[in-house]
């Protein structure tokens, strides 16, 4: 098995190289341009240099909290995703976050009651903590049950609703466990093993489905079928994001096409996916032009 600090740091760059490969969509889409036709094609947009988002931001900031034996102390976590946000608030931040966060870089202890009064008291179910969680899968792959119950703590700072912390723990434990899959790995079997640590509900349903896909299933049909993140609900993006990083564990660039192709929120499924597929395999064989046109991951990244 890999190294949980080698596969977490490479599971953030995937994830991160995710994130700004789906980001450069938007502008396509934006401008009235045919998206879906240039993925199908395989040529990306135009754009000389691909910014990541506050799914990387907050991704570097749970895994910085949690470096590096996998701990979660939700008051550390809450501080860092403060900080985070106080270091550039323009990454893309949900509207509850930019409610949410400043105040926890001034108060992390106030995430116990301010996560749970958003959305008039039911917390969010939105995909922001599972955009985040691969990275803390691979640090604990030597335990997927651990990684779930630390899935839960991660994700509660900030989504208190049933759902959102589902789709978090789905992402964490398929990270984990695609660090340790051995030789080729049959996607429905991986996804039936992710729903088995799943909490019941719609996440754990929508994987269910997932699982069961035909092995010939287009992404386009994947993506009607599970969603891919329109509604930005866990349950509306998990399913989706994984089935297309266990149909393709072993190529980063085939994974990143394939959960492109269903639009969406595409640059939370792309990092999701990146996420999980590079706690694998690394972002070595990516397209060198991706990995130059890239941003850098925050600086003590590197450093770790």
């Amino acid at each position: 098995m890999r190294r949980g600090t080698v596969a977490a740091l490479d599971s953030l760059r995937g994830l991160a190289l995710g994130d700004a490969f789906g980001e450069t969509w938007f502008p396509v889409l934006r401008a009235g341009g045919d998206a879906l036709a240039l993925i199908r094609a395989r040529r990306t947009p135009e754009a000389p240099r691909w910014a990541w988002t506050d799914d990387t931001a907050l991704a570097a900031a749970l895994l910085r909290a949690a470096w590096p034996d996998g701990a979660v102390e939700p008051d550390a976590v809450a501080r860092e995703f403060g900080l985070a946000y106080r270091a550039d608030d323009g990454r893309g931040y949900a509207s509850g976050m930019h409610e949410l966060l400043p105040r926890l870089a001034e108060e992390p202890a106030a995430w116990r009651a301010a996560s749970r009064a958003l959305f008039g008291g039911e917390g969010s179910l939105g995909n922001g903590a599972a955009m985040r969680a691969a990275p803390l899968g691979a640090l604990l792959a030597h335990d997927p049950g651990l990684a779930a119950e630390r899935a839960v703590l991660a994700a509660e700072v900030t989504h208190r609703h049933p759902e959102g912390v589902a789709g978090a723990v789905a992402v964490t434990v398929a990270a984990a466990l695609a660090v340790t899959a051995r030789g080729p790995v049959d996607a429905g079997s991986l996804l039936r093993r992710v729903a088995g640590f799943t909490p019941p509900g719609l996440v754990r349903e929508g994987l269910e489905r997932a699982a069961a896909l035909p092995a010939a299933t287009a992404p386009g049909a994947a993506a009607e079928a599970l969603g891919s993140g329109a509604r930005m609900r866990a349950d509306d993006t998990v399913p989706f994001a994984l089935w297309s990083a266990a149909r393709h564990l072993d190529d980063l660039a085939d994974a990143l096409w394939c959960v492109a192709e269903g639009l969406g929120d595409v640059d939370t499924t792309c990092a999701i996916t990146g996420g999980v597929v590079a706690a694998r395999i690394g972002v070595a064989a990516a397209p060198e032009e991706w990995l130059r046109r890239a941003e850098s991951l925050p600086a003590w990244a590197p450093a770790a």
